[in-house]
């Protein structure tokens, strides 16, 4: 039977823990699996939590770090050095698995031994708010070429993955070497990147493969829009210093991500130049961050009214709503796809 190792890094989410250990242990009958929590010295009782539930039960182990190291260093101290079995799963501590979601990955890749990594939906649910009701019934595959999919998260300009849900083959995993530290806010975005070059991707279909908590103090409540166009700016260029060569059309990739980051810079302007506490610095950032992306930009009526100061007119809040309701329907396609 293959085996399935799960790193659960926490950091302040004691009253989190639990849940998310039991989700693994509990509710992925059939799967051989074993669980590694991490403490990054949190000020909470992480790491008595942490403890309780590792003396419950043997297929738990426990990491104590006495000086906080970061999430990056973290991730791959459990996911480089400890993870053992044929596949891994990085799980956050205020995230939880749905029932079967281990076994429905595990099933894949047994039986698609290309594959370099699984996944299927996650439901984002709020704090404090009733869980809705997983999907758990697969309506099958999908497996795509890891080099056909890279090329349509460049053409897509986001992420399409939250995490919790992505189950990687660890030997492909531990190839690639895990998480970069030089991008502390995308680095798992340019992980599944990496991952398909090196492998296919498989999809696990009509099926919710994880909870994904969303709460005040989410990683990606730290930082700003601007700071995350330049992230996702920064993982393109980086898969394409890497393995452009082997793309063969990189130029083209490079653009095209370009011209979806700069639309949406130039979107995300328009938006923040409608608040009552507009920041017209921030507005010139996003600006001056679409144009370098996307020199075309220039052009739109939208950027003008923005570049004037100037309120906007009919014209740019046409394109503006325009680009919103596109913006919306791609992200449907794109959900119901699958990708």
């Amino acid at each position: 039977m293959s085996s399935v190792s799960v790193v659960i890094p926490c950091y302040n989410y004691g009253h989190f823990l639990e849940a998310a250990v039991a989700s693994v242990l509990d509710d992925q009958q059939g799967v051989e699996v074993s669980v590694l929590i991490i403490d990054d010295a949190s000020h909470d009782d992480s790491a008595e939590v942490a403890l309780k539930v590792a003396a419950s039960d043997t297929r738990v182990d426990v990491i104590l770090h006495g000086t906080n190291k970061g999430n990056i260093a973290t991730f791959n101290e459990g996911l480089l050095e400890w993870a053992e079995g044929d596949y891994c799963l990085l799980l956050s501590a205020d995230d939880r698995l749905t029932p079967g979601a281990l076994r429905r990955a595990r099933d894949l890749l047994d039986a698609k031994p290309d594959v370099a990594f699984a996944y299927g939906r996650a439901l984002w649910v709020e704090d404090g708010a009733e869980d809705p009701t997983p999907r758990t019934k697969v309506r099958g595959w999908s497996v795509w070429p890891g080099e056909w999919w890279l090329r349509q998260i460049f053409r897509q300009g986001e992420n399409p993955i939250t995490s919790p849900e992505v189950v990687m083959r660890t030997s492909v995993m531990k190839l690639v070497g895990a998480f970069d530290p030089a991008l502390p806010y995308a680095a798992d975005m340019e992980l599944w990147l990496r991952l398909a070059a090196n492998g296919e991707v498989g999809f696990i279909r009509g099926v919710d493969q994880a909870f994904y908590r969303l709460h005040t103090t989410n990683m990606r409540k730290g930082f700003n829009q601007l700071l995350d166009l330049r992230e996702r700016l920064a993982v393109y260029d980086t898969v394409l210093d890497r393995y452009g060569d082997q793309l063969g059309d990189a130029t083209w990739l490079s653009e095209a991500a370009g011209a979806k980051l700069g639309r949406e810079a130039l979107w995300t302007a328009g938006r923040a130049s409608m608040r009552s506490d507009v920041d017209e610095g921030h507005v010139d950032e996003l600006l001056a961050f679409a144009v370098d992306c996307a020199p075309d930009v220039k052009r739109l009526p939208l950027h003008k009214a923005l570049a004037s100061h100037t309120r906007l007119g009919p014209r740019s809040m046409g394109w503006l709503f325009t680009e919103k309701v596109q913006w919306w329907l791609r992200r449907r396609a794109w959900t119901y796809r699958g990708y």
